[in-house]
């Protein structure tokens, strides 16, 4: 019963296969037909006189109604096993450590090749957490990610080989690779001893290594994502040597991502040197392009808004008319975003564009996390001086925003509380098919 299903699937359209089986059949009978025209005709009345000759032979022996439907079957059955042998083949030539049938993968790929172009910004675990969801939806993804990472071993690279912090980028390739997972987990793989190595991952090295040998952050990305035959594609928000500086509530100025993260107080502002950074041309075309932009999740001042700081990004989703989303996160951040409920996120985003002279809202929606239960795990996060973020979604509606809520962290328990793939991925793609039926209705 499986098999016939699988036989019948190949029937579907769009997997371009049929179309070139049935070209390269025709092409078969007219290369026989010009052989016989330049043999002045004579195999095509050598052929026919034997088919007569043979049908003849064959109907002497057995009836025309048992003989045809024979041939037929005897016919039937050699295109069939020929054609699942060469099909079998080629699936093992492509794939032999793969359990997925040929026409299963295709049809697969078919509806990721259609699906919607999503461009995701961010930084941190939370975008490659919304990446590896995303990809179950889209082949057309493109990951725009902060470059201002400071700390751990990105920070070391970036300190000592004058290279621009590979961390952020290493997890949204890992998120997005289609290739065998142990490939995967060689680039993730941390070494956790050996002088100069422990702290370090095998993908921050890599990318770094294949910075220097291709000349950019952008070359070596490419050549990363056809070793992890990457599904998207991941794009740093600039070129240029970012680093973060903050202006706290309570006066003092501090420099770095990794300080910013752990600010003693409020922060009111955030800049950058150099200034006004370039953005990358190719993330320029993919927000010109894009069928949806989500912003976040991941930490506000230090994943998020640095990416709004290339004005030429901000710019480019001023122009598009993609609907455009932020995903909130589930809990605050100690020493980065204390107290802030989503409506105090969101202002803190108002804010930001608005010392670019930005006054419109870019993002107008919101996907939040549904009220969180009291339970051992949010205690857990309260004694670390973390709280759920709180979503006041009658004062958000009121302001103008369209609101989502949505059960963000799965049903399943985990240990932590964090955005789960799947749950956050199916709620960002309810969204946008929402959008596009009501443009389709408008």
């Amino acid at each position: 019963m499986t098999r016939s299903r699988r036989a019948v699937r190949w029937l579907q359209p769009g997997l371009v296969v049929k179309r070139w089986m049935l070209t390269s059949g025709i092409g078969l009978l007219i290369a026989l037909l010009g052989a016989a025209i330049w043999a002045d005709l004579q195999p095509i009345y050598w052929i026919l006189e034997t088919v007569r000759w043979c049908l003849g032979q064959v109907t002497r022996v057995l009836p025309r109604g048992i003989t045809g439907p024979l041939v037929l079957l005897i016919g039937g059955g050699m295109l069939w096993l020929g054609q699942s042998r060469s099909f079998g083949t080629i699936q093992q030539a492509l794939a032999p450590e793969k359990d997925t049938v040929l026409v299963d993968a295709l049809v697969a790929q078919r509806r990721l090749n259609r699906g919607p172009n999503i461009v995701a910004i961010g930084g941190g675990t939370g975008l490659s957490t919304l990446l590896s969801g995303l990809k179950r939806y889209s082949s057309n993804i493109t990951a725009i990610v902060t470059v201002a990472d400071d700390g751990g071993s990105s920070g070391v690279l970036r300190r000592e080989l004058g290279v621009q912090p590979p961390g952020d980028i290493r997890n949204c390739l890992a998120a997005l690779s289609t290739e065998e997972p142990l490939l995967t987990r060689l680039f993730q793989y941390r070494f956790r001893a050996g002088s100069g190595l422990e702290g370090h991952s095998f993908g921050n090295l890599f990318l770094s290594a294949l910075t220097a040998i291709t000349g950019s952050l952008e070359a070596a990305i490419t050549a990363s994502s056809r070793v992890l035959a990457v599904q998207g594609q991941v794009v740093p928000a600039t070129n240029a040597d970012v680093r973060l500086w903050a202006e706290l509530e309570n006066g003092e100025r501090i420099e770095g991502e990794s300080r910013i993260g752990k600010a003693t107080s409020p922060i009111v502002r955030l800049g950058c040197l150099p200034e006004r950074p370039p953005a990358v041309p190719r993330a320029l075309e993919a927000i010109a392009h894009a069928d949806l932009i989500v912003l976040g999740p991941g930490s506000l001042y230090t994943s998020l808004l640095p990416n709004l700081l290339v004005p030429e990004l901000v710019s480019a989703i001023r122009r598009s008319r993609a609907p455009r989303l932020y995903v909130c996160n589930l809990m605050t951040q100690p020493g980065e975003t204390d107290g802030l409920d989503v409506t105090g996120h969101l202002r803190a985003i108002e804010a930001q564009l608005a010392s670019l002279g930005v006054e419109e809202r870019l993002f107008d929606a919101v996907l939040a996390q549904e009220k969180l239960e009291d339970s051992p795990l949010v205690e857990s996060y309260r004694r670390r001086g973390a709280e759920p973020v709180l979503c006041d979604v009658r004062a958000l509606r009121s302001q103008g925003y369209e609101v989502m809520l949505a059960p963000l962290q799965g049903a399943r328990p985990t240990a932590t509380l964090r955005h789960d793939p799947r749950s956050v991925a199916l709620a960002v793609m309810r969204f946008y098919r929402k959008h596009v039926r009501h443009r389709g209705e408008g």
